[in-house]
């Protein structure tokens, strides 16, 4: 039996519980509070400890996303006696006293994330073997911090690089492999940098488990890609000819440099410590959905799929779960591809809740896609929430949800009807949740 309007609205306000509860407990706060504390001046992070007092010198680079809120975790726990450089895409709140603040560009790098970067290297490239370096990386800190390898790579052109990476389709993994070969500070360059200081890696991880130096390209772990792999993803997704002719040139003279790898004295001094990622936005929102009555089951296999097929495959998956038990809930961590052509305003988030909106019309289920950072591609939101009355409701406000797919301009479809999930910058980042119900 098809839902009432009624039934459609709560459906939609489960989902979104089920999502603000993941965000509120998958909080960097509370990650720092079980994975990192200081007692009597002796840093723990996760399985190691560090006697802040034995160190020349103890300096903090926060960078990516939630730069601000880790770097505010860890003054939490250690105090007033910090140091550095925080670069992210928003500004503060306010300054924490002895850092300097950055605000880079993203998802494209600007004049401020070369500065970040500059300030970063001259800041770290000083540092003795008695200094400690600690790291904090968030994602998005691929374009917040940014310095060319090549100086014939202007601002204009490395944003021209960026976009068409970024609009290629390419996994994240995939599109980072490429950055880091690029860049003067990604695939293990930030390390080199500040070697021979000991260094400790802080991740807020917003990248597959099992690639976490892809985690905004990796600036302080050895890099597991090679050049080999620069130009094989250069060719498989045909970007050659998308890039400005400074960045084209590097491939067509193989003048492209080799990233440090695990054998480099570099990391010998070096630990890195993952103390958030997707799982626990997953586990988050699987507890909360238990909690609200639903049978819930997790299926993260569409990772880095394309949108359109990642939506077959978890609505085919759910209609499956939905004859076994009712309500069930289906949870889908990870992102989806989208490869974007002359688009409009949105992201993958709403670019997979609005092909999901096609399939369900008049069904009892409800689909909601969002980014847990609170920013979905180029658009003001963080995803998208749809049932089986969005094609009803779209189409009494003669909006076509065909016509917003082709255009890659999902946004105002959903703001026109009120499905846009929008939370603003959440100051975390562990890439996106797909939360499902079937009642």
């Amino acid at each position: 039996m098809r839902a009432d309007d009624s039934q459609f609205q709560q459906m939609r306000r489960s989902a979104r519980a089920i999502f603000d509860a993941a965000l509120a407990n998958a909080s960097i706060s509370r990650a720092f509070a079980r994975h990192v504390n200081c007692d009597r001046g002796v840093l723990r992070v996760r399985e190691d400890l560090f006697d802040l007092s034995s160190y020349s010198r103890v300096l903090v680079i926060s960078v990516g996303k939630a730069g601000h809120t880790m770097v505010e975790a860890l003054h939490e726990q250690v105090g007033a006696s910090l140091e550095g450089i925080v670069a992210s895409s928003v500004l503060p709140p306010a300054q924490l006293p002895g850092f300097r603040y950055f605000r880079g560009g993203h998802p494209t790098p600007t004049a401020e994330s070369v500065q970040a970067a500059t300030a970063i290297l001259r800041t770290i490239e000083a540092q003795p073997a008695s200094a400690l370096v600690i790291f904090m990386i968030s994602g998005g800190g691929s374009s917040i911090v940014e310095k060319p390898i090549d100086d014939e790579i202007s601002l204009d052109d490395l944003v021209a690089t960026y976009r068409a990476l970024v609009l290629s389709g390419a996994p994240i993994a995939e599109i980072n492999c490429v950055r880091k070969h690029l860049s003067a500070v990604k695939g293990g360059r930030l390390a080199l940098a500040a070697y021979p200081a000991q260094q400790v890696s802080l991740l807020v991880s917003d990248v597959p488990d099992a690639t976490p130096d892809a985690l905004a390209s990796g600036p302080t772990m050895p890099d597991s890609t090679s050049v080999q792999d620069c130009v094989r993803i250069a060719e498989k997704y045909d970007l050659l000819k998308q890039f400005p002719a400074s960045t084209r040139e590097l491939f067509e003279r193989h003048a492209i440099d080799e990233t440090p790898k695990s054998d480099d004295p570099a990391f010998i001094r070096s630990r890195w410590w993952t103390v958030l990622s997707n799982q626990s936005a997953v586990e988050e929102a699987s507890a909360a959905a238990e909690q609200a009555g639903f049978v819930v089951h997790v299926d993260n296999s569409c990772d880095d799929w394309d949108y359109a097929r990642a939506a077959e495959y978890l609505l085919g998956k759910l209609r499956e779960l939905k004859t076994q038990a009712s309500p069930v809930c289906l949870i889908s961590g990870g992102e989806v591809t989208v490869k974007v052509e002359n688009g409009g305003v949105g992201g993958r988030n709403q670019q997979f809740a609005l092909a999901c909106a096609e399939k369900i019309a008049g069904e009892n289920i409800c689909v909601l896609s969002a980014g847990t950072d609170g920013v979905d591609g180029n658009s003001p939101a963080a995803g998208a929430v749809v049932d089986g009355s969005t094609m009803a409701r779209a189409s009494a406000r003669e909006l076509s949800a065909r016509a917003a797919l082709e255009r890659f301009d999902a946004y105002p479809f959903f703001s026109a009807i009120g499905d846009a999930i929008e939370t603003g910058p959440t100051g975390n980042n562990l890439r996106d949740l797909r939360i499902l119900l079937a009642w």
